[in-house]
């Protein structure tokens, strides 16, 4: 491949509710799309899944574009041949940014696959032609309301719900939602939200209502903390923000701290590394799951793909699009099928394609640079 052009775009879309986690609310999403041409006008798509606000990580969306523009087009165009590949190699003598790399190679990824005229679920080796999916449920004004917002995604065909938690607001609504759907899967996500010290209080409700799964009570660095409360326990720990990278993954295992993993392409830094990453975790009786950053069509595109490989099991937190707008940027959407599935695209590269016309309706800024 040989690269013509990178546009960076940068891009506002609604999100058709609030959505709450335990370190904010978001009521749209603010994100960088990256699109690479090569000199033959082939086109390949990124997303960049950093926030506005460093509060999910330390990235945010004004740092990966300081990042992308400064450092990472730059060094792309100095590679003579840029694969993915020779990109995260190259990227990697910078400290960090993951998403902002990930945005780049995730590109990349599409771009050869477009350029090979396979879809990229194919290239990296998926063989699922639709993928098992779950909803991520916000932190809701009140218990009825959550019970009541929980029914309607049932009611739509959802068949795993995951809860977002945190001190206050646990075992109450996580109740209530049991008492009323006694046979649902039942996850819950912490976003890091819980003190060190709280894994008895955790266990205790997670235990009495049937959770499946605890997704992150603790810091991403608390590693004991995470195998104290996975010893023993009749539910998976998962961790996120807790793995970035190889080391951070086996740290985890050798503790016994992680028997569920949760793997975003922007958090781990692309595509080729989360594979590698479920593999490993696979290799040592651990699941994994694709995890989902309120994406757009073109990085939920990304996010499908991953999940149709071998090392993922677990259903992934990759819902319709129209769970989270009304009006994306690619066509056609994600729709949700029977058996809580999602259909993995088959055409070329991402299988979906953006719509130049929406994408200029919701783009604050765009700038090209050229080789």
């Amino acid at each position: 491949m040989r690269l013509a052009s990178v546009r960076l775009d940068e891009v506002d879309l609604p999100l058709v509710e609030p959505f709450e986690t335990s370190f904010g609310v978001e009521h749209q999403r603010r994100f960088l799309l990256v699109r690479a041409e090569t000199k033959d006008g082939e086109v390949g798509w990124g997303e960049c899944a950093a926030a506005v606000d460093p509060l999910y990580s330390s990235e945010s969306v004004a740092t990966a574009r300081w990042m992308i523009v400064e450092r990472l087009i730059p060094l792309l165009f100095r590679l003579r041949d840029p694969t993915p590949e020779a990109f995260s190699q190259a990227a990697g003598r910078f400290r960090g940014h993951r998403m902002a790399k990930a945005a780049l190679e995730i590109a990349l990824q599409d771009l050869r696959a477009r350029t090979l005229g396979r879809s990229l679920s194919k290239a990296l080796g998926g063989h699922r032609s639709r993928i098992r999916v779950g909803v991520s449920v916000g932190i809701q004004p009140s218990v009825p309301k959550l019970v009541d917002r929980v029914g309607r995604y049932l009611e739509a065909g959802y068949g795993r719900v995951k809860l977002k938690v945190r001190p206050g607001w646990d075992a109450r609504p996580v109740g209530a939602v049991r008492r009323e759907y006694p046979d649902l899967e039942l996850w819950v996500d912490a976003n890091q939200a819980y003190p060190i010290g709280a894994g008895d209080r955790i266990r205790a409700w997670a235990e009495k209502y049937g959770v499946s799964q605890v997704e992150q009570p603790f810091a991403e660095r608390a590693v004991r903390a995470h195998a104290e409360l996975a010893r023993g326990a009749r539910f998976r720990v998962c961790l996120d923000e807790s793995i970035v990278d190889g080391p951070s993954l086996e740290d985890a295992l050798g503790a016994r701290a992680v028997t569920s993993l949760n793997v975003k392409v922007a958090r781990v830094g692309g595509l080729g590394v989360g594979i590698s990453l479920a593999r490993h975790a696979a290799r040592n009786g651990v699941p994994s799951w694709v995890g989902g950053m309120l994406e757009s069509g073109v990085g939920r595109a990304h996010n499908v793909a991953l999940a149709s490989t071998p090392p993922f099991v677990l259903s992934s937190d990759l819902s319709a699009s129209d769970r989270y707008y009304r009006e994306d940027i690619t066509d056609p959407p994600f729709v949700l099928g029977p058996g809580s599935t999602l259909a993995v695209p088959r055409g070329p590269g991402i299988g979906v394609e953006v719509m130049e016309r929406t994408l200029r309706k919701h783009r604050r800024s765009s700038r090209t640079f050229r080789q």
